[in-house]
């Protein structure tokens, strides 16, 4: 379930609604401003024991990778290893600040791609990282051991663009993919295939999204069971409508979220 937003008080309590009806997985939006994604999870880690947590998504151009990675092991810790780190370069809509980040395309994409590469190379415990656009430096090593993540490898979802070779590439370096396009479950397939013939392990997870109904089991089976079958591993629930936080969109949220996950009809 993706939390579409609210006050950081009402998502917590919708993540916790969440684990009890069954999800797998809470993600939460991180925005521009407003609530802090870390430190809602931070909270949802502690308040709950079994469901993922991560942002849907991180845009890592517009953020310092060094921090990104500390607010991640943090997560991960509280939550005995159930961090998931989506990210992508961010999107220029008009509703973001200006605030002089940079805006070019093939820089963000460059700048993801150091940041990934620091990123784990912190979460590793290396004190020291030297790339293309970061350089991180520091002599004392238990600042490194302390925020180790439990996870051996948190996992890195990324938008991938298909049939963008080079976008699809950076995704085979990743844990999963996030399809950035509005295809149906051909191009997942068609993107499956790819990624499996240029040597993406078995365990690459690939996204799909959309609204399934509360009310109707039979009809939220339908809804996500082709993307299943085009090689789909995790189905994102979202209510992206404007307005997030009317108190109209919050009681539907906490209904849809009551009703549990689409699941095969008995």
């Amino acid at each position: 379930m993706i939390l579409p937003g609210g006050t950081a008080p009402q998502q917590l309590e919708q993540a916790i609604l969440a684990e009890e009806a069954g999800w797998d997985g809470v993600f939460v939006w991180e925005a521009a401003s407003g609530v802090d994604a870390w430190s809602l999870l931070a909270a949802i880690a502690a308040a709950t024991t079994r469901i993922r947590l991560g942002t849907m998504l991180t845009p890592l151009p517009w953020r310092r990778p060094w921090k990104v990675a500390s607010q991640v092991a943090t997560v991960d810790q509280l939550s005995d290893g159930r961090a998931v780190l989506g990210i992508g370069v961010g999107a220029l809509t008009t509703d973001l600040p200006v605030t002089g980040e940079v805006t070019d395309l093939r820089e963000r994409a460059a700048m993801m791609d150091d940041g990934i590469d620091l990123m784990r190379a912190l979460w590793a415990g290396r004190t020291s990282y030297h790339g293309p656009h970061y350089d991180y430096e520091v002599e004392r090593d238990d600042l490194a051991q302390v925020g180790r993540p439990v996870q051996e490898r948190i996992p890195i979802w990324v938008v991938a663009v298909w049939p963008r070779p080079k976008s699809l590439r950076r995704a085979l370096r990743c844990d999963g993919v996030i399809p950035g396009h509005d295809g149906g479950p051909e191009e997942i397939r068609a993107m499956r295939a790819w990624l499996t013939e240029h040597g993406a392990p078995p365990g690459l997870d690939i996204l799909a999204e959309g609204e399934t109904p509360a009310d109707d089991p039979t009809a939220a089976w339908a809804a996500v069971t082709p993307w299943a079958e085009a090689g789909c591993t995790w189905w994102m629930e979202t209510r992206w409508e404007m307005p997030h936080h009317s108190a109209e969109r919050m009681r539907e949220i906490r209904k849809r979220i009551a009703a549990g996950p689409p699941s095969r009809p008995a």
